[in-house]
């Protein structure tokens, strides 16, 4: 519950201690952070009657002096300037100033200088600069994600702003959660060295004294890794409940858009899949895809028994009593269609797709040897005119990644076949993940076969034989984390920023992985916590991925790379990121983890 119940106690703290009608303005950031830890009837319950974005509310002129705005932003520039031209002329009779990040001195000035009329009650800084999806799972929303992909050089200036975007988002994570981390980050990696080292720059020097909580005997870990580490985990189609609603149709922010997929009622376009909201969801997240079907029809037989009851009425009394009961009838009503739509949509995909055949390939890919059985896997399902481009392509790049030292004759026939087979195919687009995330670029034992320890226990799962054939693969996030609770996490390929070491096990861990996470990575980390080993780790990264967007990414820094390559430089593609520059800290700046301006104060020059 961790990092929801923070998000959601600052979003209690902001509207409930502001009395009367209100509308609450967020941005493009916000409205996300917010849509995840909040549902609307319960914004309703905070006397929430108008939510609006920054941006479409600055078009209207129309005064609403009975409501109170409460104001939740991203200190940006842009929003700045929206605010500036918002308290020069106000329309609401109080303004409550909240921004999810550090705010600078110039823009506290800045809304001070435009507060004319005196009608802003407050500001202050709450540190929710993150989407909180499940407890111990974040992320950033980074929309140009494949920035990290590229080298400084190819586009210095966008690579600045995505690395000053990670670190914001980082910095309030901890401020949330009010611990200061030492700080290591993967060798092999120069973004997360850079992401690393700046995040610690933030931390110990420039806002030092905002990052001073009381001090615990270990400090907490934050560890920086690249998901060029495990490419093969994106890559692969997904057979538990939420990693797989998110790779066949896709969650973003905790709703699953369903308009494009099928003729569904009005009220199901877009259903929201939370396990804070959502008690079957929640049950049945990390579950697998045959046990799913199972327990969706029992949900369905407890809802048709409670029909059958509810068709009995005889009496005033029974009346009463469905009335009473009829707002749990309806959501279990919304419930009860929402997971059937949802399943059966999948159920035809994968019949469409022959997923069944080629996730079977792609586990022995990731999981097993024997070159030659997978050349063989691996040409047939090219030949085979039901597998979807998407799944040929991702089959090759998996093969690519296991063999690419072992069979290089083997693999150009492949390059081949899919070129021939795929009209889509981007030429070289399997060489340039090579080039991005193959064997000499990784630190950790991908595949298992370079570790003694990890061989003997591949030889013995071997042996033993696996319960479910297409969940076999455990992602290399698995691997890091057990290397850290037994103390073993490598300083040579995992070093420390700065002078900090640690002593002995650490209680929190928050791991980054630049470039995004999956769900089948958090769904990992949490039955690693439920384990109660003593350690609570957290996981973070730029985006949430699926295979789609992981190739959406690739195919875009290809481009970028080769036109550089030409000699020509990329446009600014970068303007949706915001970012921050944190000046030095000097000793007029503000040392407080949370601050209030009261009316004198923000007039303070």
């Amino acid at each position: 519950m961790v990092l929801v119940s923070a998000v959601r106690d600052y979003l209690s703290r902001m509207l409930q201690d502001i009395s009367g009608m209100k509308v609450l303005i967020l941005d493009s950031h916000t409205v996300s952070t917010v849509s995840v830890a909040y549902s609307q009837s319960e914004l309703l319950q905070k006397e929430v009657f108008l939510v609006e974005l920054v941006d479409s509310i600055s078009k209207s002129r129309e005064s609403m002096s009975h409501l109170k705005a409460v104001y939740f932003l991203a200190p940006t520039s842009e929003n700045i300037q929206y605010l500036r031209r918002h308290l020069v002329a106000p329309r609401f009779g109080e303004y409550h100033l909240f921004f999810s990040n550090i705010l600078k001195d110039t823009q506290i000035h800045i809304l001070a200088d435009s507060d004319e009329h005196e009608v802003v009650q407050q500001l202050q800084e709450f540190y929710a600069d993150f989407v909180a999806t499940d407890p111990y799972h974040f992320t950033l929303n980074v929309p140009s994600n494949h920035m990290y992909m590229l080298p400084a050089v190819v586009d210095h200036s966008n690579l600045q702003c995505f690395c000053d975007r990670v670190v914001d988002g980082i910095a309030a994570v901890f401020l949330a959660l009010k611990r200061r981390p030492v700080i290591r980050y993967q060798r092999t990696s120069d973004i997360a060295k850079r992401i690393a080292q700046e995040t610690a720059k933030l931390m110990y020097q420039q806002e030092s004294g905002l990052f001073d909580f009381r001090r615990t005997e270990i400090s907490p870990l934050l560890l920086v890794i690249d998901r060029r580490d495990d490419p093969v985990t994106p890559l692969l189609n997904q057979w538990t409940y939420q990693a797989m609603v998110h790779e066949l149709i896709g969650i973003q922010d905790n709703k699953v858009d369903l308009q494009n997929i099928g003729k569904f009622p009005k009220d199901q376009q877009e259903v929201v899949l939370s396990s804070e909201q959502d008690a079957f969801f929640k049950k049945n997240m990390y579950e697998n895809f045959g046990d799913i079907g199972m327990n969706i029809k029992q949900l369905v037989d407890e809802f048709q028994q409670i029909s059958k009851s509810n068709q009995n009425i005889q009496t005033i009394e029974d009346m009463a009593k469905f009335v009473d009961n009829y707002p749990e009838y309806r959501k279990m009503h919304g419930n009860v269609s929402k997971h059937v739509a949802l399943v059966t949509e999948m159920s035809k995909l994968v019949e469409e797709r022959k997923l069944m055949v080629v996730s079977q390939t792609e586990q022995e890919l990731a999981c097993n040897g024997g070159q030659v059985a997978a050349f063989e896997a691996v040409t047939n399902l090219l030949n085979n005119e039901s597998v979807s481009d998407i799944d040929r392509l991702r089959l090759v790049m998996l093969y690519a990644l296991r063999y690419e030292k072992e069979s290089p004759v083997q693999l150009m026939q492949l390059f081949n076949k899919l070129s021939s087979k795929s009209r889509k195919y981007k030429p070289g687009l399997v060489q340039f993940l090579l080039k991005q995330a193959g064997v000499d670029k990784r630190t950790g034992d991908l595949f298992g076969n370079r570790d003694f320890l990890n061989i003997a226990r591949n030889m013995a799962r071997g042996l033993k034989g696996v319960e479910n054939v297409y969940t076999q693969h455990q992602p290399l996030l698995f691997q890091t984390m057990e290397s850290i609770s037994k103390g073993r996490l490598r300083d040579v390929d995992y070093p420390f920023v700065g002078n900090h070491f640690q002593q002995g096990r650490p209680q929190d861990v928050v791991i980054f992985i630049v470039g995004g996470t999956t769900y089948e990575e958090s769904r990992c980390v949490a039955l690693q916590n439920a384990m109660n080993t003593g350690i609570r780790f957290i996981l973070g990264g730029s985006v949430i991925l699926n295979s789609k967007r992981f190739l959406k990414d690739l195919e875009e820094a290809q481009r970028l790379a080769l036109r550089t390559e030409g000699k020509t430089y990329p446009i600014n593609l970068e303007a949706k990121i915001y970012s921050s520059s944190h000046p030095p800290s000097d000793k007029n700046r503000r040392e407080e983890p949370i601050f209030l301006l009261t009316k004198p104060d923000i007039r303070r020059s």
